[in-house]
């Protein structure tokens, strides 16, 4: 990617900007991101109560983000197949099966660690 030209404070605020008009995006467009989004603000709080120490409140509230994060990436793979037309193509449904997995591999572990943390001792 060519620079920008923007050095210090200017690229970090930019980019910070860059960064939010993404969960914008994200929030705007993408269902599933809301509703992970939702169960955020409904876990992590939770996650901070229950988990006893500051491991265990680590663990249950990054399971948690860990979700949205793989989600955007997921949603970003998309819109980028997406672009490129609506062919099928294998590749191409490689890409979002692929994407799939890892959002569904994120909501595997954010409940495998909650079951670990909560209720094995």
């Amino acid at each position: 990617m060519a620079d920008s030209g923007n050095k210090g404070v200017t690229r970090i605020i930019k980019a910070g900007g860059y960064s939010w008009q993404g969960l914008r995006a994200a929030y705007r467009h993408e269902a599933a991101f809301r509703q992970e989004t939702w169960l955020c603000i409904v876990l992590v709080p939770l996650g901070l109560y229950l988990g006893s120490g500051g491991v265990e409140k680590a663990l249950l509230v990054a399971s948690v983000i860990l979700l949205p994060l793989i989600e955007i990436i997921n949603s970003a793979v998309e819109a980028v197949v997406d672009r490129f037309g609506g062919e099928q193509h294998e590749l191409s449904g490689r890409a979002k099966d692929m994407g799939s997995a890892a959002v569904a591999l994120a909501i595997g572990l954010m409940t495998l660690v909650w079951v670990l943390v909560l209720f094995v001792d």
